[in-house]
């Protein structure tokens, strides 16, 4: 039993291992003399803060060709040393989504002290992979003009098209797709490993991707092969860890029925409709933290954020009999001038909290855990000493949908999502990564 169990284990993470890549980029080239005559033995470092160990190397093979694999977005400082021959550092390098670079260097007879720094644009052309990706990092996602949903990311990729919630300012499933695929081919992952409904080979799911906190987002439109489940794009998220300065955002946003128009005229009043739809209240407001618990070993990252949307509802009244056993008919209730004496909103709103915590136990041995937990709190009770997140009050009602009467309304939701994840990796050699994931979305 012992065997199968270790047989089991070892086939779920060759199982896993792929999906985990899509998220890792590289740095590679050849290192050469003055003459064109490759140089082995050469010991070339990538370095930048986004590492938790700071620097990661590799050493030139017979070829004079190196590998540095498993690098998380960020700008990088490349050293190549080899003793008798000039240091050369390449500094600026920037590294985005599953891009590898390649970067071949050249060396020049010379004094160990001596070191030539280059100063040149990052490579821009991906010579080593098939895939097509677009990424957008932090800064690009916080000055976008569009709501903090994932839809309005996609709504900025190439080649992909997005149904009609990709503006959604409130928490929904958002479809999406590329080349004219099915609409509900997209994909949704964090860290490399699906998050979302299992149906019709993944897809989406309500949950809220927080896009505010992530170094960047990804999306691989075409050329995934065998690193994809689904011929459709992907669109992962690389979420933010931490680092060795203690940094954070807080971010805040309101409206009101004071920002919404009015265009009821006597045509609509004489329907029933007094009131039009509109934001009646809104609000967004999310904090996060991340720093050191100790140097170059151990990081943490946390975030929350709460947020709620309430819009008016017009042309659905409340039933004067709800909830009475002597009346099976239905009656509006209104008040002796024809105006609804409860108004019917359409209440979405949810409550986040996240942590994550980075740690490199060894040199070559990192492993990451992430917990997120939402709330999501739809709709509200039927009568005002209900018991739920959203409690109605004497003057309104809450709907989970905007096609239903309140008493038959099934969409009051008051219920947690989770998310949990761990990853392990180990890049053994230049050649040679391990790595391991675990995902769980409830």
């Amino acid at each position: 039993m012992r065997v199968i169990g270790k047989a089991c284990c070892l086939l779920a993470l060759m199982l896993v291992a792929p999906r985990l890549a899509h998220a890792q980029a590289s740095i590679t080239g050849t290192v050469k003399d003055t003459s064109g005559a490759v140089l082995p033995g050469v010991t070339v470092e990538a370095s930048s803060p986004v590492l938790i160990e700071r620097v990661r190397s590799a050493v030139t093979d017979t070829s004079g060709q190196y590998r540095i694999v498993d690098l998380r977005p960020g700008t990088y400082s490349v050293k190549v040393t080899l003793p008798g021959f000039t240091s050369v550092q390449r500094d600026g390098v920037e590294l985005t989504g599953s891009v590898t670079l390649t970067i071949p260097i050249e060396m020049k007879v010379g004094t160990v002290q001596e070191t030539v720094t280059v100063s040149a644009a990052s490579p821009v052309v991906d010579l080593q992979n098939t895939r097509r990706e677009t990424v957008i990092g932090a800064d690009a996602i916080s000055s976008l003009p569009a709501t903090r949903a994932y839809g309005s990311l996609l709504n900025a990729m190439p080649g992909v098209t997005v149904d009609n919630n990709g503006l959604a300012a409130t928490p929904t499933m958002t479809f999406f797709s590329a080349h004219g695929g099915r609409t509900n081919e997209g994909r949704m992952s964090i860290n490399g490993m699906t998050v979302a409904a299992a149906f019709n080979g993944g897809g989406v799911s309500s949950l809220t991707y927080d896009t505010n906190n992530v170094e960047e987002v990804s999306v691989l439109v075409s050329g995934g092969l065998g690193e994809n489940e689904t011929g459709g794009p992907t669109m992962n998220m690389v979420p933010k860890s931490g680092g060795n300065k203690f940094s954070g955002q807080v971010f805040f946003n309101t409206a009101g029925d004071w920002s919404r128009g009015d265009n009821i005229d006597d045509t609509l009043r004489s329907q029933g409709i007094t009131r039009g739809p509109g934001i009646k209240s809104s609000y967004d407001a999310s904090g996060s933290l991340g720093g050191p618990i100790q140097k170059d070993r151990l990081w943490f990252y946390g975030s929350y954020r709460s947020y709620q949307t309430t819009t008016g509802v017009s042309g659905i009244g409340v039933n004067a009999f709800a909830g009475d056993p002597s009346h099976w008919d239905y009656r509006r209730l209104t008040d002796a001038n024809g105006n609804d004496l409860v108004e019917p909103r359409l209440v979405q709103g949810r409550k986040i909290w996240a942590a994550r915590a980075t740690a490199q136990i060894t040199p070559r041995n990192k492993v990451t855990f992430s917990q997120e937990n939402q709330y999501r709190c739809e709709g509200s009770t039927l009568t005002p000493n209900g018991q739920g997140c959203n409690v109605r009050g004497s003057d309104w009602i809450a709907l989970g949908s905007t096609t239903q009467s309140p008493e038959a309304n099934t969409g009051y939701f008051d219920f947690p999502y989770w998310v949990t994840q761990a990853t392990w990796t180990s890049p053994v050699t230049s050649k040679l990564l391990l790595e391991a994931g675990y995902s769980r979305f409830a």
